[in-house]
């Protein structure tokens, strides 16, 4: 897969200690972004499956979870869906960003979407939008963002969505 970079441990990206993957490719480029420099589809480096998931073995017992960000994690959902399988199994959570809505990746039918969808804890939706920023939201960038507890509403099997 293709990547940004990774945080080994990060606090922001998430709740408690996290380790982040930054998916390298972008087609939302929100004014304002926090992360140009993951819009190029060409750009990063090449990793694999592998080469991550032992990574996350090494820092396993000082971490929560892994948070999966970008770029646009959803252009990867394949080899991203596979690696939030690896953190399960090492009963690690996943948080996923993504800039396209919920409801929309629901209706996607590239490969791997729904996968993903299926394997993370938290999606924090939406894309970036400058006129609603706000840095005392927690996890996000701009109000307009949200918090779905996915695993809630796995084992309540209904809708969690949480607005603000």
């Amino acid at each position: 897969m293709r990547l940004a970079g990774i945080i080994p441990e990060s606090v922001v990206d998430g709740p408690g200690v996290r380790f982040v993957v930054f998916a390298q490719g972008c087609p939302h480029h929100c004014s304002g972004c926090h992360n140009p420099q993951t819009w190029d589809l060409d750009g990063g480096e090449e990793k694999t499956v592998r080469e991550i998931r032992k990574m996350l073995r090494k820092r396993k017992s000082k971490i929560r979870g892994l948070t999966i960000s970008g770029g646009e994690p959803f252009l990867q959902a394949v080899e991203m869906a596979e690696l939030a399988r690896e953190a399960k199994k090492m009963d690690l959570d996943v948080v996923t960003y993504t800039g396209y809505l919920y409801e929309d990746l629901l209706n996607m039918e590239m490969p791997g979407v729904k996968e993903l969808l299926e394997v993370t804890d938290l999606l924090i939706d939406g894309p970036f939008r400058q006129e609603l920023k706000d840095i005392a939201l927690p996890f996000r960038g701009s109000s307009n963002q949200r918090l779905i507890d996915l695993a809630a509403m796995r084992q309540q099997n209904k809708s969690m969505l949480t607005e603000h």
